[in-house]
């Protein structure tokens, strides 16, 4: 089951809006009621705060945004850091491989073939 939170984003995003979940000077605030997740604060212009079922219309779209944010996570953790990689296309220039050869392109489908998104 997806997040209150990560629902939200995508409601006030598909109603061309922004969120702000911090918890002093955010427009939404959610907290966890001993019953689960639930709005607590809700002052976004012009956008009605929505219905449990509302919400319950992102739940999948919400699901998949979450899977994908953890593949992008762990990609991050396994990417070389930008000056490695910017080393790395040099030598693949320098080398004629800036191609599927190259040692930059071999590394970067690595880490996605090994985290793939749904």
């Amino acid at each position: 089951m997806a997040d209150l939170a990560t629902k939200i984003k995508l409601y006030v995003e598909a109603n061309s809006k922004t969120v702000n979940f911090h918890p002093i000077t955010g427009n939404v605030l959610v907290q966890n009621t001993g019953s689960g997740d639930e709005i607590a604060k809700w002052s976004i212009d012009g956008l009605a705060q929505p219905s449990d079922s509302d919400l319950s219309s992102y739940e999948s779209a919400a699901n998949t945004y979450e899977s994908n944010d953890t593949v992008d996570r762990k990609r991050r953790t396994e990417y070389l850091n930008w000056t490695v990689q910017l080393d790395k296309l040099y030598h693949d220039i320098n080398d004629d491989k800036l191609d599927k050869t190259g040692s930059w392109y071999t590394h970067i489908k690595a880490v996605k073939d090994a985290n793939s998104k749904g």
